[in-house]
């Protein structure tokens, strides 16, 4: 797929190139997005120039994964990450991470809801999926204020720097939105007692 360019109230959201290594390597010199993502750490030149021209590019390229660098509408800083992978049938998992000094002004929270209706209109997503490492309570005040539902906590669920964690689970349905999926759903709730 081409890469695919996003608009909201506030924010564009489009793919990275290499000219974002830069500011994406800035970004990530930050120990919270060390400790509550999957990037290196530490986090080198290196790590930001591979991931700007190889791995964001070849994910658009292969429909793998699509990552947008996320940017006030009107031009400006990078304020944040987000990406979309395809883990298993019509699921799709969303990821994201903010710049320390642009945290708490709702930018991410648009951005996933912007992610989600594409993903849901345009991917044919029929379940959106969010994880992160249980204690990481910024990722789940976004996940929670763009209307995900938190199902649980997964055990050894998350590698992470070679270790095995724990994490928290959500997922936002088309219908969580007002959307129409493009398949039927039967939730658990109308199945019998006796599960006949």
């Amino acid at each position: 797929m081409e890469p695919v360019t996003l608009t909201t109230e506030r924010l564009l959201l489009r793919a990275f190139t290499p000219a974002d290594t830069d500011e994406v390597y800035a970004a990530c010199q930050d120990p919270e997005i060390q400790r509550w993502t999957t990037i290196p750490s530490p986090y080198a030149r290196v790590d930001a120039e591979g991931f700007t021209g190889r791995m964001v590019p070849d994910g658009w390229r292969y429909d793998t994964e699509y990552t947008w660098a996320v940017r006030p509408r009107g031009g400006g800083p990078l304020l944040a990450a987000t990406s979309l992978h395809h883990p298993r049938g019509g699921a799709w998992e969303i990821g994201f991470w903010t710049g320390r000094e642009h945290r708490g002004q709702g930018y991410m929270t648009e951005a996933v809801q912007a992610l989600a209706h594409w993903a849901f209109e345009r991917l044919g997503c029929t379940r959106l999926e969010w994880r992160a490492e249980v204690g990481n309570r910024g990722s789940r005040a976004v996940a929670e204020k763009a209307g995900f539902t938190i199902e649980g906590t997964l055990r050894a669920a998350l590698l992470n720097k070679g270790t095995l964690r724990d994490c928290w689970v959500g997922a936002l349905l088309p219908s969580d939105i007002g959307l129409t999926s493009h398949q039927p759903y039967l939730p658990a709730s109308g199945l019998s007692p006796s599960g006949a």
